[in-house]
């Protein structure tokens, strides 16, 4: 079967793509998980949220969606399908939706906050920042690494992907370029970087295939379940296959990390200053800086 990223095409299971492998039989040992992470980079959780809380959120983000009228009324609410034109969107920083109780009730969950607590040993927090995203119909992510956008703290720092939905294959659920966590090179240029402070644009590639042609590793992913995690590193490069569906992909990524660490003042307090330079005036092609960094 084939499936697509920035519709280029990647046959599953073949030389580009493959699927995940699940953590879920070493959630009571955390030596146990932290070795897997430092093989994989990723840890895929099955069940980790409480089912009813990703409900109550879908159910409230599909609420605000309809209000806006980006839904198409003509199916059940529940599906979520796109109303003819309608584009995804961002909602980060949005504090009316992303702290609002149905969606806090998710992402500072007593078993999200338990198990990060398990993984690092130690007290844990969450950035006070939320990240939302609402995917249209033929969209996708391109490959990145989270510390390019969130590493003024401790590089300690793990995402937590959550689908706030079932996502199968086809609606572009998020993959993994499993092994890229120890590309050496790239994370001591492109890892490296800042996008408030050095004004490049964000996203390392929008080509899957060239990454490991030229890189190595192999992308990863699978389809999600309501309840379902996937948590990776800050240089874990990820992107997402094409939304091929009609339907909106609801997805949230949050950070969490060790509460006694240093933390990103960006995405902290009541207001996160959030991105205050970025995308705004002169921006540098990644392409440009990928020539000079040579990779």
């Amino acid at each position: 079967m084939t499936f697509t990223m920035n519709k280029i095409q990647m046959e599953l299971e073949g030389k580009y793509l493959g699927s995940l492998r699940d953590s879920n039989e070493l959630l009571s040992d955390r030596k146990a998980l932290r070795q897997r992470m430092e093989e994989d980079g990723y840890l895929l959780i099955r069940r980790l949220h409480d089912i009813q809380n990703v409900q109550a959120a879908r159910k409230f983000l599909l609420e605000k969606l309809h209000e806006n009228q980006q839904i198409d009324g003509s199916y059940p609410l529940s599906k979520g399908v796109a109303a003819d034109g309608k584009r995804g969107m961002f909602m980060g920083g949005n504090k009316s939706i992303t702290h609002h109780p149905a969606f806090l009730n998710l992402v500072e969950s007593r078993e999200i906050m338990d198990f990060y607590q398990h993984y690092f040993g130690e007290k844990v927090m969450t950035y006070d920042y939320k990240w939302l995203r609402v995917v249209g119909p033929g969209s996708f992510t391109g490959a990145h690494y989270d510390i390019v956008y969130m590493g003024r703290g401790t590089p300690n720092v793990l995402t937590c992907w959550t689908p706030i939905g079932d996502i199968p294959l086809k609606m572009g659920p998020l993959a993994i370029l499993v092994g890229s966590h120890r590309f050496e090179h790239m994370k001591e240029t492109y890892g490296q970087m800042d996008v408030d402070r050095d004004h490049v644009t964000g996203w390392f590639s929008n080509n899957p295939i060239e990454l490991v042609n030229q890189h190595g590793g192999q992308w990863q992913t699978n389809s999600f379940k309501m309840g379902d995690v996937l948590i990776f590193s800050m240089f874990t490069m990820h992107a997402s296959l094409d939304n091929m569906t009609s339907r909106f992909r609801l997805s949230t990524d949050t950070r969490y990390q060790r509460a006694d660490e240093p933390v990103d003042e960006r995405w902290i307090g009541k207001d996160p200053k959030a991105h205050y330079a970025w995308m705004k005036g002169e921006t540098i092609p990644m392409e440009k800086m990928r020539k000079q960094w040579e990779v």
